[in-house]
């Protein structure tokens, strides 16, 4: 098993990301932006840089944190389609260069304005995420898919839907628990139930190579979204992360907390993190 995080939410720079990883004693960075850049966007001077002090500091980038068809990219916006495309264009020769096997990808910003099934939709997404999953297929890399605002978040049956449409050995999911608190569980018609964490887990976990780990739970008078540490919110985290250590999981765990601490609360949340992995095999 590999540990990991968004190593950004501890701070921007590189010094203090390689540092908070450090401290919660880990290895590993799944990298997103670094300076305010993402690191399928900087210049090559700047990963030049980057590639340096890492392998100084002898912390390995786990995973890219990309933005390739996340759900801020229209799939019927050609400039969104493009930019997803060239930033894996980008990201491949970089990832060879380091070693790292593993790309976070979405399949584009979820079409509300239709029904969750639209045909025309779906056959454009499908295109489109089997056109670059064929680029990291060609190069020895893995494209993973978050359930996170995106096409694959819109119910597991979705996220089945997609794996079994783009068919390939070089895509898998990434299953972010905390992406489903609060989610519209977008299975035939309006008004929609709420997922479930585990619900979903249980049905796509076949499918799953890596897991974010992010908790939190729906205030009942604002109605809005409170992160928490892990195990503390309604994203079944303990449950499913023992489950996937029952099932003999050797995939990477991630944290993502989102609670912006900086980089004092990033280090606690993993050692709390890797105190429920304890707990749990310690059972």
């Amino acid at each position: 098993m590999t540990y990991s995080g968004f190593a950004d939410e501890a701070g921007q720079d590189i010094e203090t990301q390689i540092k908070a990883t450090k401290d919660i004693g880990w290895s590993n960075i799944e990298a997103r932006d670094i300076d305010g850049v993402n690191i399928t966007d900087m210049s090559e001077e700047k990963f030049e840089e980057i590639c340096g002090k890492l392998n100084d500091a002898k912390v390995n980038i786990h995973c890219f944190g990309s933005a390739v068809a996340n759900s801020r990219k229209e799939v019927r916006n050609a400039e969104d389609v493009l930019y997803s495309r060239e930033a894996l264009k980008r990201a491949i020769p970089r990832m060879q260069i380091l070693g790292t096997k593993i790309i976070r990808g979405m399949a584009f910003k979820q079409a509300l304005d239709v029904i969750p099934d639209s045909p025309e939709i779906e056959k454009i997404i499908f295109d489109n995420i089997s056109y670059m999953v064929k680029m990291c297929e060609d190069a020895g890399i893995i494209y993973l898919c978050e359930n996170c605002s995106d096409y694959s978040a819109l119910s597991y049956h979705h996220a089945l839907r997609l794996v079994d449409k783009i068919n390939s050995p070089a895509f898998k999911l990434i299953y972010d628990m905390g992406n489903t608190v609060g989610a519209d569980n977008r299975i035939g018609n309006s008004p929609y139930a709420k997922q479930s964490a585990w619900e979903f887990y249980d049905n796509v976990k076949e499918f799953i190579y890596h897991v974010h780990i992010k908790d939190s739970f729906i205030d009942s008078e604002s109605k809005a979204k409170i992160h928490t540490f892990p195990g503390e919110g309604s994203a079944e985290v303990k449950r499913i992360v023992a489950d996937l250590i029952k099932r003999g999981y050797d995939g990477g765990f991630s944290i993502e907390p989102h609670m912006y601490n900086g980089s004092e609360g990033y280090v606690e949340y993993g050692r709390r993190f890797m105190n429920i992995i304890k707990e749990i095999k310690s059972k």
